[in-house]
């Protein structure tokens, strides 16, 4: 017979609507993309790593930690883990952002890039700002009463941890057309400053009695999957991200790509001042498929 961990489903309106049009949206913007240019179609890896992403959010609100996060705290520590830290790198890597610029046209083209390049967007993009947000989601919401939240207020930490992990990973994983773009050694430092967070979440939890009608075992073990999980899940995103960054600089077309993409979005700001100077229509933004 089946295990329940694995048997259990619920339908969350709430979740699965808008998880299956986020789905839809990025396959139309793939769609797009390919019949814009048919010999360099949307990369399906991406396309995998997001769909992929939003799987493992289904999995963690309707399947069985979303079944049993009321009753079992290690239940709830291993649907915080996969919205936090798992679905969000998913996520970043599909570079959602970029598709959408490649797959609109103006005015909606120009609009898309104006908002990617704001000063609003920069100051919630920027890393140092994510790893405190991160670590201040983190903590506060496993050391503090909040760790017994059900109803809304769970359902609202659901999109805090997606929120906090999407903007802490960007910068590390990420190569959205953004304003910070760091360094390798900088993308290490980061994943360090995040680090003393989930340690310190595990270790209290290991450490702590029985509360809130958990009972201790339940408690410990909860501190046991977030200190090894995030940790090996931080290990293995530092062991990734030092491949891909081989692999990157190795494969010539990458940086020529990125350069063109650059160059493209260059064009359009010129095209969008020309604009302000004068009437007529801005001049053509090449799109590549990144």
């Amino acid at each position: 017979m089946a295990s329940p961990w694995l048997t259990t489903w619920q339908f969350v309106p709430l979740a699965s609507v808008p998880l299956a049009l986020c789905a839809a949206l990025y396959l139309a913007g793939a769609r797009a993309v390919a019949r814009a240019h048919p010999a360099r179609p949307w990369p399906r890896g991406r396309g995998a790593a997001f769909l992929a992403g939003l799987a493992v959010i289904a999995v963690a609100v309707c399947g069985s930690p979303g079944g049993y996060d009321d009753v079992l705290l290690r239940a709830h520590m291993v649907q915080h883990l996969l919205l936090i830290m798992v679905a969000p790198p998913l996520l970043v890597y599909g570079r959602p952002v970029t598709l959408l610029l490649h797959a609109t046209r103006n005015p909606w083209h120009s609009r898309a890039v104006r908002v990617v390049r704001s000063t609003t967007v920069a100051a919630l993009t920027w890393p140092p700002g994510c790893v405190l947000l991160y670590s201040a989601v983190v903590l506060g919401t496993h050391l503090s009463p909040l760790i017994r939240a059900t109803g809304w207020p769970h359902d609202a930490e659901h999109l805090a941890y997606l929120a906090a992990g999407y903007l802490f990973f960007l910068p590390v994983v990420g190569s959205e057309p953004t304003r910070w773009r760091p360094s390798l050694f900088a993308r290490y430092l980061l994943l360090l400053a995040a680090m003393p967070a989930d340690i310190a979440t595990g270790a209290v939890l290991m450490l702590v009695r029985a509360f809130g009608g958990y009972t201790a075992a339940d408690v410990h073990t909860a501190g046991l999957i977030m200190l090894s999980g995030s940790e090996a899940i931080m290990t293995a995103l530092a062991a990734a991200l030092a491949v891909g960054l081989v692999r990157q600089k190795a494969d010539r077309g990458a940086v020529p790509d990125l350069a063109e993409y650059n160059a493209s979005l260059a064009a359009l700001e010129s095209g969008l001042a020309w604009q302000a100077r004068g009437p007529g229509r801005s001049p053509h933004t090449a799109q590549g498929s990144g």
